[in-house]
C-alpha cells in the first residue's frame, strides 16, 4: 500500500510539470539531481531550493540520513546555548526536548504541507539541519558562505541502522535484508548513492576549510572532547580556558551522550509526526549507536562487497572508512 501511494505522489509530480526534473523512476525512487529520494521529498526540496533564502549567519547540520543527526543536533544546539542553559542545568532543553525539535530541518516536515515561512521567523543567528547533499542545497547556502557541520559514518553501519530504522517504523515499507543490501550497493538509498552524498562536501572542505567542518562518526565517538571543542571552534563559541578547567567540555559531551540520551523520557516514550503523515516513536532515533555494529549483521562476503564499492568509489580523494572489524 505504501509502495503503491509513493507511485500516486510520483504522478502527482508529472501533473505538476515537474518530469522534466526527474532523471529516472525506479520502484517508486526518483532520481533527482543525481540523488535518489521518494517522490514527495523531491516536492519538499523543490521547494526549498526555489523559496529557502539563507543568512549569511546561518550554520547548517549536514547528514545522510542514520549518520548521527540527532547527536549532532544535541552537541549543537547544547554548544552554541551554553551561556543560557548550562549542561548541569536541571531545565535544560534537552530533557524535556527531543533533539530532533531542537533543530529544525530545511525538507522536514514535507514543505508541501508546512511552509519554510516558519523557518523565517527564526531569529538569527540559526542552527538548521538537511539530509539534502551539496548538489542539492540552495545556492545562497553557498553564495553567502554559511558554515556547514558535515559527519558521515562508516557505510556498513549506515546501511545497518537504516535497515532497522525502516523497519521499525514502517518508511515506504519493509524488505529482506538480502535485498535491501543489494539496493544500498547500488547506490539507492535515501538521499544517495551515500558516496557521492560523502565525496560532495568532503571535495568542499578542503577547497573551503573554513566554511565546511567535516566529521567522522567513529572518530566523535573515540574523542568526544577532543570533537566537541572543534565543533565549538568552528561555530564561533570556543570553550574559555575557565570552562575547561570547570569541565564545562565534559558536562556537554555527557548530556549529549548516547546513553544519556536514549534514557531521557522525552526520547523513551511518545510519538510525533516530525515528516508528514508518517508519526514515529521518539525512541526510533535510539537504537545502540555503537561503532561496528554492521559486524553483528552483515556477513564476511556483504562487508566485503560493500568495502570494494566504497574503496573504488572514493579512490584518489583521501576519504577513506576502516573496513577492519571493530568491536561495539
Amino acid at each position: 500500500m505504501a509502495a503503491a501511494q509513493s507511485e500516486s505522489n510520483h504522478t502527482s509530480i508529472m501533473e505538476e510539470g515537474q518530469a522534466s526534473h526527474v532523471a529516472e523512476v525506479q520502484g517508486g525512487w526518483v532520481l533527482y539531481q543525481g540523488c535518489w529520494l521518494r517522490p514527495h521529498n523531491v516536492q519538499s526540496i523543490m521547494l526549498v531550493q526555489e523559496c529557502f533564502n539563507a543568512r549569511p549567519d546561518d550554520t547548517f547540520l549536514v547528514t545522510s540520513p542514520k549518520c548521527g543527526i540527532t547527536w549532532l543536533k544535541a552537541l549543537a544546539f547544547t554548544i552554541t546555548n551554553r551561556f543560557r542553559h548550562a549542561a548541569t542545568s536541571d531545565d535544560h532543553p534537552l530533557l524535556t526536548h527531543h533533539p530532533q525539535d531542537l533543530v529544525p530541518f530545511l525538507e522536514m516536515p514535507y514543505r508541501q504541507l508546512q511552509p519554510l515561512a516558519d523557518l523565517e521567523k527564526l531569529a538569527s543567528p540559526r542552527l538548521l539541519a538537511t539530509h539534502m547533499p551539496i548538489t542539492l542545497l540552495p545556492p545562497s547556502v553557498s553564495n553567502l558562505g554559511c558554515r556547514v557541520v558535515y559527519l558521515c559514518r562508516n557505510p556498513k553501519d549506515v546501511f545497518v541502522s537504516l535497515w532497522h530504522f525502516t523497519n521499525k517504523v514502517g518508511v515506504d515499507y519493509t524488505m529482506p535484508m538480502d535485498k535491501a543490501f543489494e539496493l544500498f550497493s547500488d547506490g539507492l538509498s535515501p538521499y544517495g548513492p551515500i558516496w557521492e552524498h560523502n565525496l560532495g562536501l568532503w571535495k568542499k572542505s578542503i577547497a573551503e576549510s573554513d566554511n565546511v567542518l567535516f566529521l567522522k562518526y567513529d572518530e566523535m565517538m573515540a574523542e568526544p572532547v577532543k570533537h566537541v571543542k572543534m565543533l565549538a571552534k568552528f561555530l564561533c563559541v570556543p570553550f574559555t580556558e575557565e570552562e575547561v578547567s570547570h569541565r564545562v567540555v565534559g558536562d556537554v559531551v555527557h548530556l549529549c551522550s548516547f546513553d544519556k540520551l536514549k534514557s531521557m523520557p522525552i526520547n523513551s516514550s511518545g510519538a510525533i509526526d516530525r515528516i508528514g503523515g508518517l508519526p514515529m516513536e521518539n525512541s526510533a532515533y535510539f537504537r545502540t549507536g555503537k561503532v561496528g555494529d554492521w559486524a553483528n549483521h552483515l556477513t564476511e562476503e556483504m562487508a566485503k562487497k560493500l568495502d570494494a564499492i566504497i574503496e573504488e568509489k572514493l579512490r584518489g580523494s583521501g576519504l577513506i572508512f576502516l573496513t577492519a572489524r571493530c568491536h561495539a
